[in-house]
């Protein structure tokens, strides 16, 4: 099943009712290593498809050659048009309707009081559910080009999946979303033919992924900065001397922490400039400098005082092989490619489209506020028949 992802927004920093968890970057204190702890679950639940490129060209600007047009010529409930495609205000409210329920079963109905940077949670809602109906609706056309269809068992399981869930919606839902049961098909539909042809155009990489090319380790580390911040928050660097005297400090750490008399940890509390002191990382996501120092560490070694850009740090390897984390490494990696592969095509594909928006129908577009319409089972409901 495939997880749909737009830009960093309100609802993501709120909590994420749809599918989706913590950011991918860990900033540490100053040294701004590239460590993520929780990147690996992020991936492999949005697999491959949380794609920078947010395809709503239609709302906000389209892709390099993209053309988007504003035009009066739609049919009635037609909000979005790309190419020969369309999408409806029902099928809005369906995604809509399904992503407001769940933030209210959390948050309550007061969650729609919150504002963050002039922009509202129901706006920011709005926008989500169009960049993710958007990208279906384009990666159907890919699939119309690149001859994929769905064959007879996809469209038995549709027709099973339509079916539970215009059932398990009652008169009032049914009334105020507008939504008809051959409107839930197409949609389920889609959805489906847009994970077919994802697996179509990935289906040749390779998934053996080697032990060393995965590996991940973990280290302690003591960071002391050679930097500080001036009233408006900006960066400025220490001047030569105070620099010096920052190394000074740092190689006093070092020869602490290698005598065999010290506790690293202890060390650590007591001089690291950084809030974490633990970190398990991979190839290609830290500074340099850093990482080949990590790498070349036997378990239990003590560097040398390394510098990167933000400062000196004394690193002790803890483990030079997580096999774990390397298992899960190698899944990363795996969807990285395809995300890379998929992507390129499929950003190559999008700047040929010509898009149209229906921004008065659109502006008219609301949440419901009825106390009869509490559906939550829209993707619950495609998962149980289209499962990961």
């Amino acid at each position: 099943m495939i997880h749909l992802a737009a830009h960093v927004s309100l609802g993501q920093q709120l909590g994420q009712t749809v599918k989706q968890s913590a950011g991918r970057s860990r900033s540490r204190d100053g040294s701004e290593i590239k460590v993520d702890m929780g990147k690996k679950n992020f991936r492999k639940r949005i697999a491959a498809l949380c794609l920078v490129l947010t395809v709503i060209g239609l709302a906000a600007c389209g892709g390099k050659g993209a053309r988007v047009v504003f035009t009066t010529d739609f049919a009635e409930d037609e909000v979005f048009r790309i190419a020969n495609i369309n999408c409806t205000r029902p099928e809005i409210m369906v995604y809509l309707t399904t992503m407001q329920n769940r933030y209210e079963s959390v948050y309550g109905p007061e969650v729609w009081n919150v504002v963050r940077e002039d922009v509202t949670l129901e706006e920011n809602v709005k926008e989500t559910a169009l960049a993710r109906i958007a990208q279906i609706k384009t990666m159907c056309l890919l699939a119309e080009r690149e001859g994929v269809e769905l064959d007879g068992e996809d469209m038995r399981l549709v027709d099973l999946a339509a079916g539970e869930y215009f059932r398990s919606l009652n008169e009032t839902e049914i009334l105020l979303m507008g939504v008809e049961e051959e409107t839930v098909y197409q949609m389920y539909a889609e959805y489906a033919l847009a994970n077919r042809v994802y697996e179509y155009i990935i289906q040749d990489i390779n998934p053996e992924i080697s032990d060393d090319e995965a590996r991940t380790i973990t280290v302690q580390h003591i960071f002391l900065r050679t930097w500080t911040t001036d009233g408006s928050g900006a960066r400025v660097a220490y001047g030569p001397d105070v620099k010096e005297s920052v190394y000074e400090k740092a190689c006093e750490i070092r020869e602490m922490a290698a005598d065999g008399e010290h506790d690293f940890l202890d060390l650590a509390s007591r001089y690291s400039e950084d809030t974490t002191i633990t970190y398990s990382f991979g190839k290609g996501e830290t500074e340099t400098a850093f990482e080949e120092t990590a790498f070349s560490l036997e378990t239990g070694e003590v560097s040398q005082v390394i510098e990167t850009e933000s400062g000196y740090h004394i690193i002790k390897c803890i483990n030079t092989f997580d096999r774990e984390q390397t298992e899960a490494s190698k899944l990363e990696i795996v969807e990285e490619r395809r995300r890379e592969v998929f992507g390129e095509k499929y950003d190559a594909f999008v700047d040929t489209l010509v898009r149209q928006m229906n921004t008065e129908l659109w502006d008219q577009i609301s949440l419901i506020h009825d106390g009869e319409v509490t559906t939550t089972g829209f993707f619950e409901v495609y998962a149980k028949y289209f499962p990961e």
